[in-house]
């Protein structure tokens, strides 16, 4: 049990890092229970860390008529009814009975059953108000309390989020999935600019040293046949970290392997 959901939180996360942009992460199971990421060139750390362990729902509740706007805070809570404060829109009273639910985008798309509720809801309620609630970790927060305009069904849109950031990760979350368990962070590391740019330096050398050795060899070996075979891996190579230079791209170590000059 225990490693099936750490094999279903890998492939949530993997879902989450791509979508951030970056460049060859390393998502792996370490032990029974642990699970190692590695984002290269990730400079926010904090809200990588804040995307990678939340989950999110969607949730639309009707809200409570009984109860007059302006007096949520001080008006009698009906039992059926619950009293949120935080996001948008708030204070709200809203039922405690969910129309629909589940993993939805911000472009949102019911199934059928949903669709269905959602339909009879809003049908029924033409000029009232409905919430958006967004659940993570047991915690509520009021996106949206807007009024119903027309009867809608499977697909809608909900709005209401303060930023184009807000709302693509909102989108990020929802897409990807929830997490199939629980998870906390148990150690983080940053590596800094300094080491980097020690293994860029040492990397220089070897490869220097690397060409001058095969260069000699080459040379000594085949003599000029060999010079000319130099000389076209010199201008390959230049021509590589020219590109590479204009583009701003990285060559990695499994690029650097698999590279073969012709």
């Amino acid at each position: 049990m225990i490693e099936q959901s750490v094999k279903q939180n890998i492939s949530t996360l993997g879902k989450r890092i791509n979508a951030l942009g970056v460049t060859e992460p390393v998502i792996q199971q370490q032990g029974r229970d642990r699970i190692v990421v590695e984002l290269p060139g990730e400079q926010d750390v904090a809200r990588a860390k804040d995307i990678i362990g939340r989950t999110a729902t969607l949730e639309f509740r009707v809200t409570d008529d009984t109860v007059t706007p302006g007096t949520e805070l001080s008006a009698t809570i009906p039992l059926n009814s619950e009293l949120f404060t935080q996001g948008h829109d708030v204070p709200v009273v809203v039922s405690k009975d969910v129309v629909a639910t589940g993993e939805p985008a911000v472009n949102i798309e019911l199934n059928a059953e949903g669709g269905r509720k959602m339909r009879t809801m809003t049908r029924e309620r033409v000029g009232k108000r409905m919430a958006t609630l967004l659940k993570e970790k047991g915690r509520y927060t009021v996106l949206q309390v807007a009024t119903i305009q027309s009867e809608f069904g499977s697909n809608f849109q909900t709005t209401g989020m303060r930023s184009p950031q807000e709302a693509a990760e909102l989108a990020l979350l929802l897409r990807s999935g929830a997490l199939s368990a629980p998870m906390e962070f148990v150690e983080e590391r940053v590596v800094g600019p300094q080491l980097g740019a020690e293994n860029i330096a040492k990397g220089l050398h070897s490869t220097l040293w690397g060409f001058v050795a095969i260069a000699v060899f080459m040379i000594v070996y085949y003599q000029l046949f060999g010079f000319f075979s130099v000389l076209a891996l010199a201008c390959n190579l230049l021509f590589l970290l020219a590109i590479l230079s204009t583009l701003h791209l990285t060559l990695p170590l499994p690029g650097i392997a698999a590279w073969t000059p012709t």
